[in-house]
């Protein structure tokens, strides 16, 4: 579908200065029919629900208006705790066209941390999914030093004897209630984004209207998508990057957002939309390696030459477009063949045949997954950004040029320098305000120049690429005074597909032992493979000969290509992944290094004795 001229006459002539509630009403006026969003019904036949932008336009007013009438008012900040489910996304922008704050608190939350976002947002109400949520919100009520005042509830007949959501839509719209709407300013604030809490408390980041749309508007300078793109939302509203991608980008771009509820079902999405970008984090992209590896892994001798062979040409051709070449004729041919013959076929198959803009950020991203990846002709744009800086700050490019491996150069609306210690820091008009103080005020992180000091450990190349090390914090020092980078000994360990999960520990000893997850996927397909057979599931595995025999050589490969003082001594072999629901995880699938120390406190104190 192309592209309908933009009436811009309803909108700043500064797009930096436009606010979220100009922009839907734009899309409203604009493209009213286009599709703005869809969902899995609940209904009996389970078939998918699309509302226009239009309809999305006359939806958040009407709930706005519901909001309103529970009195929740301009600069309110509101708590939402549910799956990506219509009523998260319609009550954001509801709340935002109100003038209030919206908040978005981690499914998996513990008790405590949402505790502690209650008490330091300070916001009267708080909009729940279901039973499950309101027997943990409803203590809060009672709480002295909590001023929650009211829950909504989402799912029909988990009300009891709180607010059920239907009934928002239900209070009439005051007259001149449009007055009211939309009247937020460049400068107000959008939304507060709780850190993760993979150390110590969630911190309340504040950022405005202004603030994200320069985020957005430097993002579309290095990304290249088709008009009104589709969009698969399945990381948690919570994570800047879903509202980034599944919130505020669809509102910039008038794209088609498509939720998905339960993020173990994004594959069946995938198959269905067929999307034109992806976006996953790290872990979401090793979990799609080890399955298609174990898949080849069956795949007859004969036939696996022949993909393998595919793959050597396709990263050939990524070689090429990496260095800023034009691949050569004879090479452009031999692609598009085994692109249309092998490549796109095995892409159809998962759903991914029509991406053109694949991209991680997070975490550091391994190389092999990357590698692994490029072998299909998709390059996975990686990228890197905090919570504080909107999303992202530096992005590897098609229109502006990658490195694999790196995190690319800085977006438009930031500058990067690296710091004499290695910190990476950052400022510019995407640069978050400040943290949340409980008394409403925001506390700036920035020094006298406007820096931000990222706590992220990287290098900047001659060309501008950053390459990221490790968080600082978790950069392990030994008993020896070496600084040993976890991320980098944990890639390498990883690339054997056996090795799902690794945590590497060392402080203050003379060398690093690890914990090792077998993959879920991967290790059985690799058992049937190699006629292993194990009873007692995962943990049969885990224990047989073989597959400890094949862990101990993909960790002494680990070790081969690292340094004496990353190499791995000793390690232990679990079985059971590390996930958000068990702690080791952040819902957005990054380590909880501390929570993985005090679990196998034990294991690891006995990988250190003789």
């Amino acid at each position: 579908m192309t592209s309908a001229p933009r009436p811009d006459g309803d909108l700043p002539d500064a797009p930096a200065d436009r606010t979220l509630p100009q922009l839907l009403a734009h899309n409203a006026r604009a493209y009213p029919q286009l599709p703005a969003l869809s969902w899995q019904s609940k209904d009996s036949d389970g078939g998918w629900r699309t509302s226009s932008w239009a309809e999305i336009h006359q939806q958040t007013r009407n709930l706005a208006a519901g909001y309103r009438a529970l009195g929740v008012g301009r600069g309110d900040r509101v708590l939402l705790m549910m799956a990506n489910r219509p009523e998260h996304w319609l009550s954001d922008l509801a709340l935002v066209r109100l003038g209030a704050v919206p908040v978005s608190v981690y499914g998996t939350a513990a008790p405590e941390q949402i505790t502690h976002i209650a008490r330091n947002c300070r916001a009267r109400l708080a909009v729940v999914e279901g039973a499950a949520q309101v027997a943990v919100w409803e203590l809060l009520l009672a709480d002295a030093d909590t001023p929650l005042e009211r829950l909504v509830v989402a799912e029909a007949g988990a009300e009891g004897s709180h607010f059920p959501y239907a009934a928002l839509l239900r209070e009439p719209v005051p007259a001149r209630f449009a007055e009211e709407l939309d009247a937020a300013r460049p400068e107000d604030p959008l939304t507060v984004v709780y850190t993760s809490g993979t150390s110590g408390e969630p911190k309340g980041v504040v950022l405005t209207h202004r603030q994200v749309m320069s985020n957005a508007l430097a993002l579309d300078a290095v990304v290249e998508l088709p008009p009104h793109v589709e969009h698969i939302c399945y990381l948690p509203f919570a994570h800047i990057a879903e509202r980034m991608l599944g919130i505020y980008l669809p509102c910039h771009r008038a794209s088609h957002v498509y939720l998905c509820a339960d993020p173990a079902g994004v594959a069946a999405v995938v198959r269905m939309v067929r999307p034109a970008q992806f976006f996953g984090v790290p872990r979401i992209w090793e979990k799609l390696s080890a399955g298609v590896r174990g898949v080849l892994s069956l795949m007859p001798a004969e036939q696996r030459e022949v993909i393998d062979r595919a793959f050597d040409v396709a990263r050939e051709h990524v070689g090429h477009r990496e260095r800023g070449e034009t691949p050569p004729a004879e090479l452009e041919e031999r692609y598009a063949r085994v692109r249309e013959d092998v490549l796109l076929p095995m892409l159809a198959a998962g759903g991914l045949d029509r991406v053109t803009w694949s991209a991680s950020a997070s975490a550091p991203m391994s190389v092999d997954v990357v590698n692994f990846w490029a072998g299909f002709g998709v390059v996975i744009m990686d990228a890197w950004g905090l919570t504080e800086t909107s999303g992202v700050a530096t992005s590897n490019s098609p229109r502006t040029g990658f490195r694999l491996g790196s995190v690319g150069r800085p977006v438009e609306s930031v500058e990067v320098r690296v710091a004499e210690d290695g910190e990476i820091l950052v400022r510019g008009s995407s640069v978050f305000s400040g943290y949340l103080r409980p008394d409403g005020s925001v506390a700036s992180a920035l020094d006298a120049d406007g820096w931000l000091a990222t706590g992220d450990i990287g290098r900047m190349d001659e060309d501008g690429y950053l390459w990221l090390t490790d968080r600082k914090k978790e950069m392990i020092i030994t008993s020896t005074g070496k600084n040993v980078s976890p991320a980098l000994v944990e890639n390498a360990l990883k690339e054997h597909p056996l090795i799902g999960q690794a945590m590497v520990h060392g402080d203050n000893h003379s060398y690093l032992v690890a914990l090792l997850v077998l993959d879920a996927e991967a290790a059985p397909a690799w058992a049937a493979a190699n006629g292993v057979e194990a009873t007692g599931g995962p943990a049969g595995l885990a224990e047989h000969p073989a597959v400890r025999a094949e862990v101990d050589r993909a960790v002494a490969a680990a070790n081969a290509r690292l340094n004496r003082s990353e190499q791995v001594k000793r390690y232990e072999l679990l079985a059971e992944e590390w996930g958000p629901a068990t702690g080791e995880l952040t819902p957005s699938l990054k380590m909880r290094r501390r929570v993985i120390r005090d679990k196998y406190a034990d294991s690891l104190t006995g990988l250190y004795q003789d």
